[in-house]
Order: C-alpha cells, then structure tokens, then sequence
C-alpha cells in the first residue's frame, strides 16, 4: 500500500494536465511525479527511515503538494503545521514530533534559522526558495527519478494532524495509511466525477489542515489542486474569475467577509460549481443570504482531525430542501455517509433515541489510531473503536444531525444548562449581526452570566438593550445575555475559526474575576 501509486498513474494517464498550481508557477502531473520521486529518494538519501517524520512550515504553496506526495512515496510521515504558529509554538510541534527534517517557507526561514540552536532533533532545514545551499530545489536535484514506492501497512502513521483542541494542550491526532486511504474512497463517493482537467480546486484555508485533506483525491480524479497563500476577498474572488475554479473549502467566517464584501458583486464567480464549508457551524441567516448571493451550489461537511475529515454530509440538495420544504436543514451538519458510523450517545457510550440529546460518537476505518505519544488523551476520547467527539447533538427521524454545542462548552446558570450555540443562533438572526461569540463568566448569583461578544454589520451601530430585548423574543430568561460586548473583531485559531477560548482569555485576563 502507497498512495503515491496514484500519482504515478494519474501522470501516466494525464501527464501533461496541470496538477498543482499557485500564483507562481504550475506543475504538471508528469513533473510532479518525477519531482516527489526526487525529493522522496533525497530525503532518503539524507539518512531517513520509513516512519520518521519531516515537518512543513509554510503559507500555501504548490510545493507543499510536492512534498506531500514524496513523503507517501518514501513512507516518511508528515508533520504539518500551521502558517499562522508562531516560531515559539513551531519548536514546540517541532519537538513534539521528533521530526528530523524541517521544510520551512521563505516566510519563516530567518526566523527559523535564528532558532536553530533549538531544534535538537532537527537534522536538516530545507528552504523553498533559497537561491544556494540547503534550499528545497538543491534538494530535489539530488534525488533519482524513480519512485522508491516504499510498501506500508494500513496501521502505519502518515500524518500527524496537529491540535491545540479547546483545552490548549497540544496533541496530534495519528493519521494512518489506513485512514488516508478510507479519505480518498468518501471523497471520491461525493465528487461529481468531473472529467479530468475539469476540477480547478482553490485551497483557501491552510493545506496543513481540513483543505489539504483534499489534495489526493482532486490528484486522484485529474484534477488541479490551486494553492492561494493568504485570504482575502477581493484577491480570492478575482482568482476564482481568472483561473475558472469550480469549487474551494471555506470556514464560516471566510463566508461571512465574503458577504459583507463590495467586491462578491464585482467578479464572475459562474465557474463554481461547489463552495463547500465546515469547521464550525454556519448561522442559517447567513446561510440563507450566501446562497442567495451564490446559488444552490453551497455544501457542508462535518468532521475533525480525529477522523480524517467529513464524516457527515449536507449536501447541495438537502440545502435546497432546506430553502423549500424544511427550514431546520439549515442547520443541520448532515447525514452520516459510505464507511464511517455516526451515533449520538449517553455518557455510557449507548445509542439515545431520535430527538434526544447526547454526544457525537463516530466509528470506521478513517479514525484515528490515537494521539501522538498521549496514551491518556487517547483513553479520553477513544472507546472501543468509538472516538468521542465532544461534540452534544441530536439526531431526527431522517437521520440528519444536530449539533448543540461543545460539551465542555456549556455554562451552568443558576442550575441551568445553555449552550453558547443556542444563544448565538438567535444573536446571527439579528439583520446587523456579523458574528458573534458567547461565553460563561463567573457571577455571584447565578455561579455563570451568560456573555456575548458582537462584531456588528459594517455601517451600522446596534445598541445593547435593543439586542437583549431581540433575544429575549426567543430564548428563554436565564439563557439571554446579561451582558453584550461590541468588538471590531473576534480572536480565530489558525485555521480561522472563531476560537472560544481565546475569547475568553482576551477579554477576562485582566479582570478580577476570570473565566
């Protein structure tokens, strides 16, 4: 088993097609395979071993697909990492992962080098870029043209997908070859099978993370793989109108800039096929407005680290159905689809009837194997093949999925249960909302006050006691904000999700009561 057997085909079949692209330079499906092979034979000839694994610290660039598909060759494993880490968060990845070759952007090399004395474990750093020495194309060069095609078994680690999670500790969720190869097969059973050289694929967000879990099957079908190294509305939709992309991966908050931007109206946007979204839910107002905007071309996928991307779907048809027929679709995450297992448990780890709330339990061949070198957070989340997602949701009678909220999210007011995303769902129904967060603080009284922080519309002004009356119309009293903070802007992890935790760490660090 090696998934870079794919690539060889795919260059066999459509040699000459583009296959990974940025705004820089393009690669064909002939030069990537002799190009991974390369790299992959170097690495190897650097004096590493199957299993050992090579870190990238780069913005979106087309040679990180380059890299990706020779660490599979070599039977090597990847430790990607976030763009936006800082270099004090990278050398602790770095060490973390024992990862004895650092491929470093141009972005973050001085800064690395300047860090060198501590990267212990680190035997080469390799520079995209550098003009001489210990530069990724000198590297390349070296290697023979001919694949190594290392044989690996299903068990073995290929990836190790970095989370910080919403406790702050770090973990690696192990990806294997297994698992990898379970992503290729749900991927292609969603894919519209277009023909080859018809998927133009822009990856938005970070590679490192949920959209690089595309690249193999877009390499897989012909199609090309579009790296866009930062985001930014009117430069991501200019591109979409220049290079004719059929579809990209975007965060909910991606969406909402993109809406409340002049430029969505300014550019041809016909090409798309499909805007998929995920990594956090989406407000159906919002939602609503984007496939106004956009069309019926809009899909979600619900899934984590942990299992290797989407492991339940709302398709493109189901959001129609939600605009026509059953407006609470749109707030679904979707049905559970091909291998992977969806229930939604007790706290003993038992299926709950329909409608009733419990947690989000998943099972199948693309679960991890465990957490990198964490055997109790492993024990934490995994039970019996079940990964425990942490995620509270109901499921209905159709079998699509609700999700609450975070289980270690909820706040406990005077006795009460209320979870963040209840609340939040009335703030983004509010015609001048943009986004918004809600958190427990400490209260005398009620042991936690429900807070919410707001960022509103641009252009507009909203006062407090007119946002708490609004809620009032529909959330019960002790769920209702006591208190509403205006921002500019909420905090987001790397991946551009509004980061909770970090909401409250900003806003309650120097109060004398802490969150």
């Amino acid at each position: 088993m090696n998934l870079g057997r794919f690539v060889t085909r795919s260059a066999h079949y459509w040699g000459d097609l583009p296959a990974a692209e940025d705004r820089h330079r393009s690669v064909t499906y002939k030069q990537l395979d002799e190009r991974s092979s390369r790299l992959a034979n170097a690495l190897l000839g650097l004096g590493l071993e199957r299993g050992d694994r090579v870190a990238m610290y780069s913005v979106n660039r087309s040679e990180l697909v380059e890299v990706e598909v020779a660490l599979y060759k070599a039977g090597l494993v990847k430790a990607p990492m976030n763009a936006r880490l800082s270099v004090d968060e990278a050398i602790h990845v770095l060490d973390d992962a024992q990862a004895r070759v650092l491929i470093v952007g141009p972005e973050h090399a001085e800064a690395v080098l300047d860090h060198r004395n501590q990267l212990p474990c680190v035997e080469h750093v390799v520079v995209i870029g550098a003009a001489s020495g210990a530069g990724y194309e000198q590297l390349v060069e070296t290697g023979a043209a001919q694949s190594p095609d290392i044989s690996m078994d299903a068990d073995e680690p290929a990836v190790l997908h970095y989370t910080s999670g919403s406790s702050g500790r770090l973990k690696a969720a192990i990806q294997t070859v297994g698992n990898r190869m379970a992503l290729i097969r749900k991927s292609l059973i969603m894919s519209d099978n277009p023909a080859a050289g018809e998927e133009r694929v822009g990856h938005v967000g970070p590679v490192t993370h949920a959209s690089g879990m595309q690249i193999m099957p877009v390499l897989y079908n012909g199609g090309c793989n579009y790296l866009i190294d930062h985001f930014d509305v009117e430069s991501l939709l200019a591109t979409v109108e220049e290079r004719r992309l059929s579809r990209f991966f975007a965060v909910p908050t991606m969406i909402y800039r993109i809406l409340d931007s002049p430029a969505s109206n300014k550019h041809d946007l016909s090409s798309l096929t499909r805007l998929a979204y995920g990594a956090a839910p989406m407000a159906p107002p919002r939602l609503r407005e984007a496939i106004d905007r956009f069309g019926p071309i809009f899909t979600q996928g619900y899934g984590a680290g942990e299992t290797t991307s989407t492991v339940t779907t709302l398709s493109a048809q189901d959001h129609i159905r939600g605009l026509e027929a059953k407006p609470e679709l749109l707030a679904s995450c979707g049905r559970p689809y091909f291998e992977s297992e969806v229930i939604v448990a007790d706290d003993d780890g038992n299926a709950v009837p329909d409608g009733e709330m419990g947690e989000i339990l998943v099972r199948g061949p693309d679960v991890m194997k465990g957490y990198w070198r964490a055997p109790d957070l492993t024990d934490e989340v995994m039970t019996n093949g079940w990964y425990h997602t942490g995620d509270m949701a109901r499921r209905d009678d159709e079998g699509f999925f609700y999700i609450v909220d975070r289980k270690k999210d909820m706040i406990v007011s005077g006795g009460f249960n209320v979870y963040p995303a209840e609340v939040e769902a009335v703030l983004f129904k509010h015609p001048d909302v943009s986004e918004c967060c809600v958190i427990g603080a400490p209260d005398k009284e009620w042991g936690e006050k429900v807070v919410a922080f707001v960022v509103a519309r641009p252009g507009v002004q909203i006062r407090e006691d007119d946002l708490k009356a609004y809620c009032a119309k529909y959330l019960a009293g002790f769920k209702k904000p006591r208190d509403v903070q205006f921002v500019d802007e909420l905090p987001k992890n790397p991946n551009g999700k509004v980061a909770r935790r970090l909401v409250r760490d900003r806003f309650w660090k120097n109060e004398q009561r802490q969150v």
